[in-house]
């Protein structure tokens, strides 16, 4: 094995709340692997958002989707995404876009994030067609309403009974309405 240091630029982190994680961020960790050396997937804490997992749970859960994927980790951070890409010793941040919507969103913080950091990157994939619709809302309704074989469209199988635990009649107070409702 080699033992120079990873150039930093080739360390990529791809950030998000990933609750859950669903097989469009895993198209884009996969992708991303064959790019970079190295990705570093970062679960983020938001005190301001109410997630469906705990961070133990999504660290969990993300770990076991991309256990075949040597090259890629996981854990989670607090903060800003910059220092936390700074504070690992790396340059790029890598993030996946679905939509025009995510891109006036992600154009707008690439360049926040490029002025508190001018040194750090962003790497844009575009999604696969197969999941640009995929959203974590959508995975809620498809849980509570389709099923174990619908959710395995959406979601990595390492997962599927996880969600389906948590979404069952009665096992949480949220309800969910929309299209598939």
């Amino acid at each position: 094995m080699d033992d120079r240091p990873i150039d930093p630029y080739r360390v990529a982190v791809f950030t998000g709340t990933f609750d859950p994680m669903t097989l469009g961020h895993l198209d884009v960790i996969r992708r991303g692997r064959l790019l970079f050396e190295h990705v570093k997937v970062g679960i983020g804490i938001n005190p301001n958002k109410t997630s469906l997992f705990s961070i133990e749970e999504r660290l969990e859960m993300a770990r076991r989707a991309v256990a075949s994927f040597p090259n890629v980790s996981v854990e989670s951070f607090e903060g800003l995404t910059v220092h936390y890409v700074r504070r690992i010793g790396a340059r790029v941040i890598l993030r996946g876009l679905r939509t025009l919507t995510d891109m006036e969103y992600e154009f707008g913080m690439t360049l926040t994030n490029h002025r508190l950091d001018r040194e750090i990157e962003t790497v844009f994939l575009m999604a696969d067609a197969e999941y640009s619709h995929v959203s974590s809302t959508l995975i809620k309704q498809v849980a509570r309403f389709g099923g174990p074989e619908a959710l395995r469209r959406f979601v990595p199988e390492t997962v599927v009974e996880r969600i389906l635990e948590t979404l069952a009649p009665g096992a949480g107070d949220e309800e969910v309405a929309g299209p598939l409702a």
